[in-house]
Order: structure tokens, then C-alpha cells, then sequence
């Protein structure tokens, strides 16, 4: 049985002269790095290893800071610049779901109280939390990522369950109401 890789980040340049090098996420997804995780860099060099655990991870203004445990000259973090980070799907967070872009868009969403709110349309990454803007039939309804809101999936998967906090859908006019 194979085991799905993910591309979580790249290698963007060195830092200092211990072999750090400095990551950014890609693809819309947060910050995956973390201690002993093990990552899979591309395309490899001929006569060195792929794979690599990571020893430090420090987040910075542009990217995180990475130290790799068998990575420990500038000239070994100078071959790994412009490399494609991958890791295991299994090694990385549960909610992963809930920030992946490329697996979010077009997902419906359901509120627990009014039903459908129609499908993701668009995925903004923020400091504190993602928001998802939904078009349905309440026009762009915009929800941010967070427990409280998020209450899990439906049907295998299919669509996410959520929670709309309260004064977030347009209300229903009297007429509606008596109907």
C-alpha cells in the first residue's frame, strides 16, 4: 500500500551558516513545520537523501526558519533552495481538511439550523483564522474558520456542518415568517 505525500512548503533561501534554511507554505495552507516531522524534499540531488527530519522550527516575518537534523553546512542548506517540501498525509493535522484550499472550493456547506448555505467559493487566510465566503442562496455569506463555528462533515464527508453565528445570514422578513 502506498502512502500519499503532500506538498506542504518550499525552501526558499539559507540562513546563517548551520545549515538553516528558510520555509514558506504554499498552496494556501498553513504553516505545517514541526519538530521531528519527516519531509521529503524534491526534486532530490543524485548522491544525497531525500528525506529529512526536521531538528528546530522557528516562524518568522517571511517564513519559517527550519533546521534539518542532518543538514549542518551552508553548502548542504544551499542545495536544498528552491525544493519542494512534501510530507506524509498521515503525519499531518486531522484539520487540515478545514485550511486546504485545493480541497475546500466547491464543498458545500450546511448550517445546522437553516440548511444549505451553498458551496466554498473562496478560502482567505488570516493571522488569526481562514474565512470561507459561500455563495448560495443567502448571496456571499462569509464564516470564519474556528471550533465554534465548524461543528464537523456530513455524509462521508460531503459537505461541513457549521454552526452560523448569530446575526451572520440576512433575517427573514415578517412576510416570510408568517408563511
Amino acid at each position: 500500500m502506498y502512502k500519499k505525500l503532500k506538498t506542504i512548503a518550499r525552501v526558499v533561501k539559507t540562513h546563517g551558516k548551520k545549515g538553516e534554511v528558510v520555509t514558506v507554505s504554499v498552496n494556501g495552507l498553513p504553516s505545517l513545520m514541526r519538530e521531528n516531522l519527516m519531509v521529503c524534499l524534491v526534486p532530490p540531488a543524485l548522491k544525497s537523501n531525500r528525506w529529512h527530519r526536521v531538528a528546530e522550527v522557528q516562524d518568522g516575518p517571511r517564513g519559517q526558519l527550519v533546521t534539518f537534523f542532518d543538514v549542518s553546512t551552508i553548502s548542504d542548506a544551499e542545495e536544498l533552495v528552491g525544493k519542494s517540501i512534501l510530507a506524509l498525509e498521515e503525519d499531518l493535522p486531522e484539520d487540515l481538511v478545514l485550511h486546504d484550499p485545493n480541497v475546500l472550493l466547491g464543498s458545500h456547506v450546511v448550517d445546522e439550523q437553516v440548511g444549505e448555505l451553498g458551496v466554498i467559493a473562496e478560502v482567505m487566510v488570516g493571522p488569526a483564522n481562514d474565512v470561507w465566503s459561500i455563495q448560495g442562496p443567502y448571496g456571499e455569506v462569509l464564516i470564519p474558520v474556528v471550533p465554534e463555528v465548524i461543528q464537523g462533515t456530513i455524509s462521508d464527508g460531503e459537505a461541513f456542518l457549521v454552526r452560523v453565528p448569530e446575526g451572520t445570514l440576512p433575517t427573514r422578513s415578517s412576510e416570510e415568517s408568517d408563511e
